[in-house]
């Protein structure tokens, strides 16, 4: 069982490592050429395409009516809620503290593993709750005091983190009963269906002037299609199969760290605006908070399932 451990580690990183260039990159596509619920329609709908086909490929795609409620519930959280209010906040906030707040998903997990699995706090897990907590509550209050912040965009940034961590811990029963393409495929089919829902997507998507967007706006959208969509969930997905909700979402700490390597790296390629204004001492110490909080919170669940 090493292989596949080892494997799923890699997956892992490599989620975060598209991801920390994905904060960079749709931050340059909205909102001048995408509302956010334009670009998230057309992240979720060519994921979805994609996912179908793979899935059709490898002939994996039956399920079992009993499990329909729970393939709702995390095509909810795990796409609809927790893509809308990132793309959301993102759009009002800055790279760098959505890759800071993202950080605090371990934390999260942690807290409805609690209430939903039934793991068993301990005081260092309780500790780490809390500094964290504190860590995410003073740069949520330092926001729209300075340049690229906003209090609304912070919050909705922890309320897409909080969503995705209530996904990783209701798909992990899914993971035990079926192969990862089929769960993806049927969560971003249900996900898809309630994006639409949301009421300024198809509004938004039809006032949208597709021919006015440059050929190099469209990369970044194909990039934030398969790279941080795509390429994400599956491998996210992959990983949940041999590891638990709580290791999975700890390599999310990385992602603070790739979003200040990557806004520094593409602002010198003049691949993206320079963003690097946002990143100031103030936050690294939050985020080094934020970091305590979720070591101490993982840090008992790890030795448990590796």
């Amino acid at each position: 069982m090493k292989i596949p451990f080892y494997k799923a580690h890699l997956a892992l990183f490599f989620v975060n490592v598209l991801y920390g260039a994905g904060h960079i990159i749709a931050k340059g596509v909205m909102p001048e050429f995408l509302t956010p619920s334009v670009f998230i329609l057309l992240r979720v709908s060519g994921a979805v395409l994609f996912f179908w086909m793979l899935a059709i490929l490898f002939k994996k795609t039956k399920i079992q009516k009993k499990d329909i409620p729970l393939f709702i519930l995390c095509g909810i959280f795990g796409v609809a809620v927790n893509q809308l209010f990132f793309f959301h906040g993102l759009n009002l906030s800055s790279s760098f503290n959505s890759g800071i707040i993202m950080s605090m998903n371990p934390i999260m997990v942690g807290i409805l593993s609690y209430f939903i699995l039934k793991e068993k706090p301990t005081s260092i897990k309780i500790l780490g709750v809390l500094l964290g907590a504190c860590g995410a509550i003073l740069l949520t209050l330092k926001g729209g005091t300075s340049s690229g912040d906003s209090v609304l965009g912070d919050t909705f940034l922890i309320i897409n983190a909080m969503s995705y961590a209530l996904y990783l811990v209701i798909a992990k029963p899914l993971m035990s009963r079926y192969a990862p393409i089929t769960v993806i495929t049927w969560v971003f089919t249900f996900g898809l269906f309630f994006v639409c829902l949301f009421p300024s997507t198809i509004p938004d998507f039809i006032q949208t002037d597709f021919s006015s967007i440059p050929d190099v706006i469209y990369l970044k959208i194909s990039y934030i299609i398969i790279g941080v969509t795509f390429l994400t969930y599956l491998l996210t997905i992959y990983g949940l199969k041999f590891l638990s909700p709580t290791v999975s979402s700890s390599y999310i700490y990385f992602q603070p760290l790739l979003v200040v390597l990557f806004a520094f790296v593409f602002s010198y390629l003049n691949w993206s605006a320079d963003y690097t204004n946002t990143i100031t001492l103030e936050k690294i110490l939050y985020m080094i908070l934020i970091f305590l909080g979720v070591y101490l919170t993982s840090k008992t669940s790890t030795k448990k399932v590796i």
